[in-house]
């Protein structure tokens, strides 16, 4: 099973000394938490996608980029990718070229967004944002599965022989997963793939978690990809954890009091009793969430967010340390022995290039010239060398007679 953290990069007052970071603060503080997180022995670091204040999380592959050149080990994913505002063309260079660059650590987490004006920011209408979805994501996987694409659809421009450069490492795409806390229509457009799904639940009960992780399941069978028990299923979860739970939870109070996702709403308790927010320590975070897989079966990852609220960057570098040395070996050990052996684990580019290979033999990573027409930058007579029998492509000979 894969552990690991995400941030959404807020900056948001510390409440107990009224001190906010600046923008390059928060940014480097993402970047050493990403470092730590592979040195305490997680397996992923996510980065969210906004574009509004007070995040600064406007270009997760720039940051998972730098972030991939310090480190060796550890999976570099999103929380989420808005598919539904960026364009797919872009997505499909950009996490292959990181692809390419970190020797293969990216998986991408895909969704609509939470912020209703990026619709009209990036030229999209929000109330046909489930529809812009589900076709910017079939043409995200034609893009990475052929090599020349001709494609029309309702959102964006036609393509016509077009090639998305570079083409994913080893002819396996990154993995996907579909993040969604509340359509089931997103659940099942997981399904129909065979993709992964992540609930991420931070701010709902296990009951409505359990309802759509089961829909997942159901539909991924359903459609053939195999048992629904060998679905891909990742959840969110927080914690704030010290040695001794009273400590944990004088220290916490005044950051959950003031943060502005739940301040002034349901108490501490009564949200800590509801959500999988765990304050504690490391005890109980691993008592709660062993009881996870009762409530959604065997699954592949777990995810935490541990720097939000405002919490200075010592106490989340301390809550990672926590995490990563006192509650996920426990956690890994206990969950890897009760997960069945037809249920697969965590997804890993060695592991898909693996079973690809397996399947349809060994791929033959030499550049292939003959793709698509968007060809640019070409002499003729460079062309003709390459193809001595054909006309070079019309484009560079247009440049070259023009």
């Amino acid at each position: 099973m894969q552990f690991g953290i995400f941030t959404i990069a807020d900056i948001t007052p510390d409440p107990t000394t009224g001190r906010i970071p600046t923008e390059n603060e928060r940014l480097r503080s993402v970047v050493e938490q990403g470092r730590l997180a592979e040195e305490v022995g997680l397996d992923v670091f996510a980065i969210g996608e906004h574009h509004n204040p007070p995040f600064v999380t406007s270009s997760p592959t720039t940051t998972l980029a730098y972030l991939g050149a310090q480190t060796e080990r550890i999976i570099l994913s999103t929380a989420t990718t808005l598919i539904t505002t960026n364009d797919p063309v872009k997505i499909a260079e950009d996490y292959a070229m990181l692809q390419h660059l970190t020797g293969g650590r990216v998986d991408l987490v895909l969704g609509r967004g939470n912020t209703g004006p990026v619709y009209p920011w990036f030229g999209q209408d929000i109330r046909k944002g489930v529809e812009i979805a589900i076709e910017n994501y079939d043409l995200l996987r034609r893009l990475w599965s052929e090599d020349v694409v001709d494609w029309e659809g309702r959102f964006r421009t036609p393509l016509q022989q077009f090639t998305s450069t570079p083409r994913p490492l080893d002819g396996v795409a990154p993995f996907v997963w579909h993040g969604s806390i509340r359509s089931p229509q997103i659940a099942e457009q997981a399904a129909y793939y065979g993709d992964g799904f992540l609930h991420n639940n931070i701010f709902w009960p296990m009951s409505h978690t359990r309802q759509m992780v089961q829909l997942y399941r159901e539909r991924y069978a359903h459609y053939g990809h195999g048992t629904a028990a060998q679905a891909y299923v990742g959840l969110g979860g927080q914690a704030f954890m010290r040695k001794n739970s009273q400590d944990a939870v004088g220290e916490f109070r005044p950051y959950f009091d003031h943060a502005p996702v739940y301040g002034g709403g349901p108490s501490m308790e009564d949200f800590t009793a509801q959500t999988p927010l765990t304050v504690g320590s490391p005890e109980q975070v691993i008592e709660r969430y062993l009881s996870m897989a009762d409530s959604v079966g065997d699954y592949q990852r777990q995810m935490f967010l541990m720097d939000h609220a405002g919490l200075p960057q010592k106490t989340v570098l301390e809550q990672i340390e926590l995490l990563g040395t006192e509650v996920v070996p426990v956690l890994r050990r206990e969950l890897d022995a009760r997960r069945p052996a037809d249920v697969p684990a965590g997804p890993t580019h060695t592991a898909r290039v693996a079973a690809a290979a397996a399947k349809d033999g060994a791929f033959d990573d030499a550049y292939k010239f003959e793709t698509g027409d968007n060809w640019t930058g070409l002499r003729a007579e460079d062309a003709r060398n390459l193809y001595p029998s054909q006309p070079p492509p019309l484009f560079a000979f247009e440049r070259i007679t023009s």
